[in-house]
């Protein structure tokens, strides 16, 4: 992980923005899933950010990869990065409420310091790292009920779901560290999600029917947000940040989307949370501010 430096003021702008973005997919995945299934609603996600990002690589100039690894990486990162978790959020938001989903995807990241930890010799894990782990961690069992250890709940087949998804986010980090170092951001995002609509596809179409479907205003505009804005331009803006301001700051977007898909989800689907998932938030957040690691060197004496 990148050493944190200091955020600009237009970087604290356009992190703001991005979890903005962000915060507002699963809203317009929530709506989305009202007319299209799980399946179909992954492969319009991935296949029209695609053809998005392949038109920003063309006007870019870049040249297509020829080496036969990067292609490989192409297909590590759409299965790891795009199709299991978005299939696997998607469904569990078929499941419980879109705020939920949006806090345990906070753990995005406390995910990514244990599995680049322990796959990567450079990423070791620190005493503070751990501990920011496992504040995260007591936070998703907080939110999925400490009772879950003992008995079964359905309803938390669906948080294991996008758990699943999150840990296929942190090894996607460090397939992409490995197969896909040094080529453009724009590119990388191509052609994962190139790859990502080539399996999509033929298995969407095969299990739900032609993705081609008749929709109402509000579906044409949620696949057309979570598609073009909150996937291809987003993945934009965030190398942008991450070029700005490093790993470091970026992680801080995590602790702004679950705000703004819990308001959504409590102003136009009617959702409420329980107290016990505002509590796991609370401890995610202290776990993910305690990885960052600049509150405690802020008061550390020099």
């Amino acid at each position: 992980m990148t050493t944190p430096t200091h955020m600009s003021n237009a970087a604290w702008g356009l992190l703001l923005l991005l979890g903005l973005i962000w915060g507002g997919s699963f809203f317009s995945i929530a709506i989305a899933l009202r007319e299209v299934g799980v399946l179909t609603s992954v492969t319009h996600r991935v296949g029209w950010a695609a053809l998005v990002l392949w038109a920003v690589v063309a006007m870019r100039g870049h040249p297509l990869p020829r080496s036969p690894r990067v292609w490989i990486g192409f297909a590590g990162m759409g299965l790891l990065n795009n199709v299991i978790p978005f299939t696997l959020m998607a469904w569990g938001q078929t499941r419980i409420e879109t705020g939920l989903v949006s806090i345990l995807n906070a753990t995005t990241a406390i995910f990514g310091v244990l599995v680049a930890a322990a796959l990567l010799a450079d990423e070791r894990l620190t005493a503070r790292r751990a501990l920011g782990a496992a504040l995260g961690l007591a936070g998703v069992a907080t939110i999925m009920g400490w009772q879950a250890l003992a008995s079964f709940d359905p309803r938390n087949l669906a948080q294991l779901a996008v758990l699943a998804g999150t840990l296929s986010y942190a090894f996607a980090g460090v397939w992409a560290r490995v197969m896909l170092k040094g080529l453009p951001p724009e590119m990388a995002a191509a052609g994962m999600l190139t790859a990502s609509t080539l399996v999509m596809l033929p298995l969407g179409w095969a299990v739900e029917g032609s993705p081609f479907v008749a929709l109402s205003g509000s579906g044409f505009a949620a696949i057309g947000y979570y598609a073009v804005v909150a996937t291809a331009l987003a993945y934009l803006l965030y190398y942008r940040i991450l070029a700005m301001a490093g790993s470091g700051n970026l992680i801080l977007v995590t602790l702004l989307i679950p705000a703004v898909a819990i308001t959504l989800g409590a102003l136009f689907l009617g959702e409420s949370l329980s107290p016990r998932a505002f509590a796991g938030l609370a401890l995610i957040a202290l776990g993910l501010v305690t990885i960052d690691g600049r509150v405690f060197k802020a008061v550390s004496p020099r």
